[in-house]
């Protein structure tokens, strides 16, 4: 495992340079209205910003950490080492098309298979996460807790979606919190849902087909809130797109029983 020195050291540099990715990408942010973008599939937007913002953030990690691997979602430069670092340059492209404010840039550090460090930086609501593996998490400084809520008819669960998942299985699953008492919600922006089940704003999140660079950050934030969460890496997803269920502690069984899921 890399010294955690220099994974702090990489944390604060990656803070910086999602800064200015998140603020370009205000900067190109469709006012709000109909959507701006093309797409790559149903429901899946890309938008000139996608491009410009991992451009942004791929370019500065080469130039600072050259011996570093990246992953990016939209393509870009994609090559493996001992840190990699994977990003999503607009998580909530939907929202983000249709200039709505739940949208977020997503960085994570992966150290190997172990996700070791992240940010989240949502600009258009004046948030930004950070967690280091071992050392904690933050949202504007302040320190992650996942919730203490411990009876289903209390809690919140967001859901995901995707087209690669058919209607019955949403029902199929929003049926089963249903009869928990659970009250289910959905916001279209995985990283930043995963990011509310670290800070307790959310009880728990499911996502039936998503990608590594969906949750590379936010993997490290739920660790360190003490949340808990299905075996993403070990099941597929550093090279698939498979299921993912982060949930707070005191309802995660319930809620790993209800969504057919296993938890670590």
């Amino acid at each position: 495992m890399t010294d955690q020195r220099l994974i702090a050291q990489r944390l604060e540099v990656a803070r910086a340079v999602v800064a200015d990715a998140a603020a370009l990408a205000m900067a190109m942010r469709p006012p709000p209205g109909g959507p701006v973008g093309s797409m790559k599939g149903v429901q899946d937007y890309v938008t000139e910003a996608d491009m410009a913002v991992e451009a942004l953030v791929s370019k500065r990690i080469e130039a600072l950490f050259p011996e570093d691997g990246f992953m990016g979602e939209e393509g870009g430069r994609q090559r493996e080492g001992g840190l990699t670092w994977v990003i999503d340059p607009i998580d909530g492209t939907s929202n983000y098309a249709r200039g709505r404010e739940r949208w977020c840039v997503s960085l994570g550090l992966m150290d190997g298979a172990v996700p070791v460090a992240g940010v989240i930086n949502a600009p258009a609501l004046g948030e930004v996460y950070t967690a280091q593996r071992g050392v904690g998490a933050w949202l504007n400084g302040r320190k992650l807790t996942a919730s203490p809520v411990t009876d289903p008819k209390n809690a919140l669960v967001e859901t995901g979606w995707s087209a690669k998942v058919s209607p019955e299985t949403y029902a199929s699953h929003a049926k089963a919190f249903l009869e928990l008492g659970i009250a289910p919600r959905t916001g279209a922006c995985g990283a930043l849902a995963l990011a509310d089940v670290a800070s307790g704003r959310c009880d728990g999140y499911l996502e039936i087909a998503i990608n590594l660079w969906d949750v590379a950050a936010a993997l490290v934030m739920i660790e360190e809130s003490g949340a808990r969460v299905s075996p993403f890496l070990q099941d597929g997803g550093l090279t698939g797109c498979i299921s993912i269920l982060a949930a707070a502690p005191g309802v995660a069984e319930p809620i790993a029983a209800a969504a057919g899921m296993r938890l670590l």
